[in-house]
């Protein structure tokens, strides 16, 4: 597809009766006490609702999407990790066992041996091995019987790293065409928006049976890392066979504990069909194909052209494109995440009891107790209809 075309296939006209919506999320059971949770440190069950409308950072302004886009081409719909039906949690790669250990360490070698690294510009690790062997190449010259026998050690590392430069810049030129012979991203482990239901090895469950919490791993040296988890709330329905792990998963975004809540922000728009889908970049080619955000687009309310997001990554310099994604970093890392009401509160019974105090400033998770500033109180959950709707937010255009 070129920059200025949209998706050509038609268009469906309807959700199934399933489909997850805010404002109609049903009565459920007690939530019981999952014991397989048991010493992991939890620090906040992010709240359902009350949407303000910001998508991580890492999706706004991706990095990859447009090269794949223009490579992929008419298949993007399909080997795209995201589109208007699924969120996709999981690649289904047709190759064997065989071919995945010899890539690996076709990966290791390149990377890990090349005088540069992936995408040019800086030294690799072949320079560190070449630099040794060099400032111990005078020993083996005055060891030698002829002193050219002493360059030997140097011309064979140096051949090694050359050769492991070549497969690193052929990988670089060449990575989307592996993508797009071998990564098709599967619809049997995903979130799908037009029945509401998450697709897992066991079983499909409802969207609204997940809840999101802000995990907190702690490194060898005492670092913290922060984590988005989504773990279903009724373990004794969903046990995975011959384990003792809950059925969860992960979302991997980048930056600040905001740019978490963030992602279940952009997340829950992206199930809620009484929503438009998230102004992202890789969401754009398909808008037209989601009923909810057809008609959203159509009435104007979008606010932007119909192919807003690739003219702007097709014109914008990486100057631009990185000004523009820290200014919405810091939109993310400034916006009012702490405090809002909790929507499910309404349709679990015992989901309330939980309620605690979280800081103001949600990044305050990542600090000392006595650093993490003002708490506030979750106030009861009102009515969803009151909860606001995703209103577009202007990027300037690219100069």
């Amino acid at each position: 597809m070129s920059p200025t075309e949209t998706d050509p296939r038609p268009a469906p006209d309807s959700y199934t009766e399933t489909a997850y919506r805010a404002d109609a999320i049903p009565e459920q059971s007690y939530a019981p006490h999952n014991e397989m949770l048991r010493g992991r440190i939890l620090e906040a069950r992010l709240p359902w609702g009350s949407y303000l409308g910001l998508n991580p950072t890492t999706y706004q302004y991706s990095d990859l999407w447009y090269r794949e886009y223009q490579y992929i081409g008419d298949d993007y719909h399909d080997y795209t990790m995201i589109n208007e039906t699924r969120w996709s949690q999981q690649v289904d790669e047709n190759v064997g066992g065989i071919y995945r250990i010899c890539r690996f360490l076709l990966f290791l070698y390149s990377h890990g041996f090349s005088f540069i690294l992936p995408g040019g510009g800086r030294a690799g690790g072949g320079v560190l091995f070449t630099g040794i062997m060099a400032f111990g190449t005078p020993l083996f010259i005055f060891s030698a019987d002829i002193w050219f026998q002493g360059l030997i050690p140097l011309a064979i590392i140096s051949a090694f790293c050359g050769f492991a430069t070549l497969i690193l810049h052929l990988w670089d030129k060449y990575e989307l065409r592996f993508y797009k012979r071998n990564r098709n991203w599967t619809d049997e482990l995903a979130f799908c928006r037009r029945t509401g239901m998450v697709k897992t090895p066991i079983g499909d469950f409802p969207f609204y049976e997940f809840d999101a919490f802000l995990e907190m791993t702690v490194g060898t040296q005492g670092s913290q890392f922060h984590s988005l988890k989504l773990i279903h709330r009724y373990p004794h329905r969903s046990r995975l066979p011959h384990t003792k792990h809950p059925l969860e998963f992960s979302f991997s975004v980048d930056g600040s504990i905001a740019q978490r809540y963030a992602a279940w922000d952009m997340l829950q728009r992206y199930m809620d069909v009484s929503q438009p889908l998230p102004d992202v970049p890789e969401l754009e080619p398909f808008r037209h194909l989601d009923p909810t955000t057809r008609a959203h687009d159509e009435a104007g309310k979008r606010g932007r052209p119909a192919t807003y997001w690739r003219d702007l990554y097709a014109r914008a310099s990486e100057a631009e494109l990185k000004a523009l994604r820290e200014a919405h970093r810091a939109e993310v890392d400034s916006a009012a995440w702490g405090g809002r009401p909790d929507l499910m509160e309404r349709s679990v019974p015992n989901f309330g009891e939980a309620r605690r105090s979280e800081p103001q400033d949600v990044n305050a998770y990542g600090r000392f107790p006595w650093k993490a500033g003002p708490l506030v109180e979750r106030p009861e959950a009102a009515s969803p209809e009151d909860s606001p709707r995703e209103t577009p937010r202007q990027e300037p255009p690219p100069r």
